[in-house]
């Protein structure tokens, strides 16, 4: 069976002022959902919320049938990618690994062409995309029902996107995926389905020019 994280009645309000307004949003395993929305339309506070570590004004979440206030302290139900570096510096590479998961596991994640040559490195000395990649492949590497992704994109070479997007595409074969960042176009290359915030609330999206209808990429974008 899939496993099924529903989200019903966000509100969030930051001085008086409504950023969220009844927000729904379902996610099932194998699916991506795509996130989109200007800058202070709320999409990483959405994520926050969904995760745990931000209080709404109301929320509803329940992950099968459970409902959930804090879901980041259920175990293997959900994970979360924030938008900053979660890892300490101090330590290498190897020894974070190790901290998340066992030696099977281990040695599995080290065979790969990015990651086989920075085993050894510091957290401090690897790039920002080269950190952003390790991140990522840590978070999905971990058995969560669903994952939540904050502009996993962003300062990122091209050649590591595509990486990226290979090992989003192939964990949501076992979970469920809401990601944000923002470049659209990387967004809808590997999302599923699509919804984008505006004025409070979710409005779903098939297509770029519905974007352009909500007035979120402009038409010359679409040539």
């Amino acid at each position: 069976m899939p496993n099924l994280l529903e989200i019903d009645s966000v509100v969030k309000s930051y001085d008086n002022k409504q950023v969220l307004t009844d927000i729904y949003l379902k996610c099932s395993t194998s699916e991506i959902i795509g996130l989109l929305g200007r800058n202070g339309t709320g999409k990483s506070t959405l994520l926050k919320i969904l995760f745990g570590t931000l209080q709404a004004d109301s929320k509803f979440i329940r992950i099968d049938g459970k409902v959930y206030n804090q879901a980041f302290k259920a175990i293997n139900e959900i994970c979360y990618l924030p938008q900053d570096s979660f890892l300490p510096k101090e330590f290498s590479v190897i020894k974070i690994v190790k901290l998340y998961l066992n030696k099977s596991q281990t040695n599995n994640f080290f065979k790969d062409s990015i990651l086989s040559e920075l085993v050894k490195s510091k957290i401090s000395n690897l790039s920002g995309g080269e950190l952003r990649y390790l991140e990522i492949k840590l978070l999905l590497s971990l058995p969560s029902k669903f994952i939540l992704l904050d502009e996993p994109f962003n300062g990122v070479s091209p050649m590591l996107i595509d990486s990226i997007k290979c090992l989003i595409t192939q964990k949501s074969k076992t979970c469920g995926i809401i990601l944000t960042d923002h470049d659209y176009r990387n967004v809808m290359d590997v999302s599923t389905r699509f919804c984008l915030l505006f004025d409070g609330g979710i409005k779903h999206v098939a297509n770029k020019s519905e974007l352009e209808k909500w007035g979120y990429i402009p038409v010359s974008n679409l040539q």
